[in-house]
């Protein structure tokens, strides 16, 4: 696999041409870039290389767009990242907000408005950025025995979280692999940390998954976790 200090995190179906376009200019700057599918190894399973590219990243820079702001890939990405402790440059191609899902996870971060055309100053504008953060040390990722905080809770309101024992986690993050591949790890551990029921808990998992009919059949699979009537 090749080895990026950038990590470029994008919607396949749609921004694969602007994300193409950046890492282009980014790389005739001299700093690597790590982007799928390029770099993926023939015969690698997917997941696992972007995973393993993510880890070793210094940055992440996110191609924000409409598509991306809905896309369940990207926001494993994004959330793998931030578990990770690599910094997300959120680079908005379109003028939007982000989604809450997503804005938990960049709230805080510098973002990069790229519009309106032409793009060249926008990616002038991201290179210095990326060779500042480049020349800093990296965030610390989180400690492994301490549990990542739910979201906050509105003003004189209690959060109420769902319990459910280690054994049925582990479970539940092998039925998701099935769908997402080692993303599900992370998955059920922040749906674990913030979900108020086991109905909540499944409906984020399932959100993770981008096929309607394998959404249904995870959910479908996922009754035993569910108390009897």
């Amino acid at each position: 696999m090749a080895r990026g200090d950038i990590f470029v995190s994008y919607c396949t179906k749609s921004d694969r041409d602007a994300a193409y376009d950046l890492v282009a200019h980014v790389e005739s700057r001299d700093i690597a870039c790590w982007i799928a599918p390029r770099d993926v190894q023939g015969g690698m399973e997917w997941a696992a290389e972007i995973v393993n590219a993510i880890t070793v990243a210094k940055v992440m820079v996110l191609i924000f767009s409409a598509s991306a702001n809905s896309s369940p890939q990207v926001r494993r990405e994004v959330m793998l990242a931030v578990h990770r402790g690599v910094r997300v440059v959120p680079f908005r191609i379109e003028d939007i907000a982000p989604a809450a899902s997503l804005e938990y996870f960049l709230g805080g971060n510098q973002w990069l408005d790229a519009f309106p055309p032409p793009l060249e100053p926008h990616y002038a504008r991201l290179v210095t950025c990326l060779n500042t953060l480049l020349a800093t040390p990296t965030n610390p990722p989180p400690r492994r025995d301490t549990p990542s905080p739910p979201p906050d809770p509105r003003p004189g309101q209690m959060y109420p979280r769902v319990m459910i024992e280690t054994a049925n986690l582990r479970r539940l993050e092998s039925d998701l692999a099935a769908y997402i591949g080692p993303f599900a790890q992370i998955a059920v551990h922040r749906a674990a940390a913030a979900a108020p029921s086991v109905d909540a808990l499944l409906e984020a998992l399932g959100g993770q998954i981008e096929c309607e009919t394998d959404r249904r059949k995870f959910l479908t699979g996922c009754r035993w976790l569910r108390p009897p009537d």
